[in-house]
């Protein structure tokens, strides 16, 4: 419950369940929705990891995001679509909440706050969305990989090494970045050999992985970062 009278806080709104808003609990590996689903409400990640992938016709399945605590996902029934055009797995123990689209759009006119933290989640997914697509024109699979463990290890400059949040199978990565498992493999290998990862079941990335692999991309590796 938020008190009256007190700014708005829009953590504070999406952290507590109220009218047409509820706090949800997943276990690891539960699916959250899935590709087809009827799109009713937009959710929002308070902890845990989430994975969205799509389907083929062909039945051949992509993953196109991890998502961590903080951003949003789900939107997609705010410009109409009547059905979930991926499927959200929860990577590990997540809570999420979901917002009904309407209490979304009321919370978003009413409380400029909230409007601005809403606002400032989608151009980052659009700025994410951009960088990604280059990143799949203009790099080589080597040069992505290295992006992609960059940015889901959320290292910083200074930091010696940090392991990723999730465990993470090279097939995912293969999805992830368009490529085959066997190439990944290889690469993996080879980032461990020069020193840039760990690899002994679990992944460690070293920050040296981000000027020596990728020194021409800079803007592409300017990931916020967790502030929890």
């Amino acid at each position: 419950m938020i008190a009256s009278g007190t700014p708005f806080d829009p953590k504070e709104f999406l952290g507590s369940s109220g009218t047409g808003r509820t706090v949800l609990r997943f276990r690891k590996n539960d699916t959250i929705f899935a590709q087809g689903d009827e799109a009713d409400c937009v959710l929002f990640i308070q902890s845990g990891r989430v994975k969205l992938a799509v389907m083929s016709e062909q039945g051949k399945e992509a993953v196109v995001a991890i998502l961590q605590p903080g951003q949003f996902f789900g939107e997609v029934g705010l410009i109409g679509k009547r059905q979930r055009i991926s499927t959200a797995t929860a990577m590990q123990d997540c809570v999420v909440t979901s917002v009904a689209y309407q209490v979304l759009i009321e919370t978003v006119r009413r409380e400029p706050a909230f409007g601005e933290f809403f606002m400032t989640h989608l151009l980052s997914r659009n700025c994410r969305i951009e960088e990604d697509l280059i990143d799949q024109l203009f790099n080589s699979s080597e040069k992505r990989l290295a992006r992609l463990l960059l940015l889901l290890s959320n290292i910083g400059e200074d930091e010696p090494a940090r392991p990723l949040p999730v465990e993470i199978s090279q097939e995912t990565l293969a999805e992830m970045i368009g490529t085959t498992r066997s190439r990944v493999s290889y690469f993996m290998n080879k980032f461990r050999k020069q020193g840039f990862i760990d690899y002994n079941g679990h992944i460690e990335v070293h920050a040296a992985l981000r000027t020596a692999v990728l020194p021409d991309k800079p803007k592409l590796l300017a990931v916020p970062r967790d502030t929890d």
